[in-house]
């Protein structure tokens, strides 16, 4: 995982409700990176994992 701001800022999928959320994430999916970010600091640092890594992530946050 990286963090830093000289990531591009892709094009990202929010949470509708994120407006009202005290934290909200955007995610951008590409074929081999999954970029995150928070959505209320878009000049903060923006996370970049494996496809692999972020199912994972998935995959244990659901449970």
């Amino acid at each position: 995982m990286t963090g830093g701001k000289s990531l591009p800022p892709p094009p990202a999928r929010g949470a509708d409700r994120a407006a009202d959320a005290p934290v909200a994430l955007e995610v951008a999916y590409r074929p081999e990176t999954v970029y995150v970010r928070d959505s209320k600091e878009q000049d903060g640092p923006i996370l970049s994992v494996s496809p692999a890594a972020w199912t994972n992530f998935l995959t244990h946050t659901a449970r």
